[in-house]
């Protein structure tokens, strides 16, 4: 009785807490409808041949026809390979570099100083908020040929001799967007380890210095321990979007010597879609794209259960 009671507790506005908590959640999940699950309804175009200007009743349907010409030639195979190989090779690198997050949470957690530790996350935490419009901007007045900065300096000392272009060049493009996208979302990514920190139990700690351990022995058998659950759901959902690693960053630093590095599969959907005009190709790739990443969070899952006894859902 007392749990039925206390389940279908009232609060203030005069309905059931469980009800009071929907109504909290119900403006994000219409977000979600919106934006995640009515666009699906585009997916229809895959099987038509549909050409922009004339409705879709209009277009002569095609069925399959677009997800086999995908594979139909050599020319269009090797396309999709040099695609998925950028792909997989820059969401890789990002993927390495997920572990830097929770390092620089764990050390602004040890900054004892509240205002120095604020101000370096605040300053950290803004460059998320900048578009990649204008972090191209920045670096193309850092490195561009004609006065970048960096290249007037290195000039200046005399270190190199004539001005690199580095935003043309190809050989170290998934490097440069892997830092790049590293230095944008480094801050944002420590939030939530920060937060997972600050969960855990202050007692441990308490306990830890009374057997002597000092501040790297707690981190070690404290912290680390306390944030790996976090840090896990993190790289599961990570291996999920291994492809889908957004367009608009590979966008903006694009162009015609670096495109065979640096375009992705999201790159490669607008391009096909969007500037070349073939809508319907485009949806049958991005289809195929949804169901490899569910594919792969469903094997991430699974992994996750295996090492800790437990699914992510």
């Amino acid at each position: 009785m007392e749990r039925k009671n206390a389940f279908r507790r009232i609060g203030k506005s005069g309905l059931p807490e469980k009800y009071q908590l929907f109504f909290m959640l119900l403006p994000f999940l219409i977000l979600v409808l919106i934006f995640s699950y009515l666009p699906l309804y585009g997916w229809r175009y895959a099987f038509y041949s549909y050409r922009p200007g004339f409705s879709l009743d209009k277009s002569p349907y095609v069925g399959l026809y677009w997800f086999e010409s995908i594979f139909s030639n050599s020319f269009q195979v090797a396309e999709i390979t040099r695609v998925m190989v950028n792909t997989l090779a820059i969401s890789g690198l990002g993927l390495l570099l997920n572990c830097f997050a929770p390092i620089f949470a764990i050390l602004l957690n040890e900054i004892h100083r509240k205002r120095y530790r604020k101000c370096v996350q605040v300053l950290t935490t803004l460059p998320n908020f900048i578009s990649w419009v204008l972090v191209y901007a920045v670096a193309f007045a850092m490195f561009n040929v004609n006065n970048g900065f960096v290249n007037q300096v290195l000039m200046h000392l005399g270190w190199i001799s004539a001005p690199s272009n580095v935003l043309a060049s190809s050989s170290n493009v998934w490097l440069t967007m892997t830092l790049w996208s590293a230095w944008k979302s480094l801050g944002w990514s420590s939030i939530l380890y920060l937060a997972a920190i600050a969960g855990i139990d202050q007692e441990l700690y308490e306990a830890a210095k009374v057997d002597g351990a000092n501040r790297f022995q707690q981190v070690l058998h404290i912290t680390l321990p306390g944030i790996s659950p976090t840090f896990l759901v993190l790289l599961v959902m990570s291996i999920a979007n291994l492809i889908n690693n957004g367009m608009d960053q590979y966008y903006v630093f694009q162009n015609a010597l670096n495109k065979s590095r640096i375009e992705v599969l999201d790159l490669y959907v607008y391009n096909i879609s969007i500037a070349g005009g073939n809508f319907s190709f485009g949806t049958a790739v991005s289809m195929l794209k949804s169901l490899v990443s569910l594919t792969l969070l469903l094997i991430a899952n699974g992994a996750a259960k295996l090492i800790r006894g437990s699914s992510i859902f």
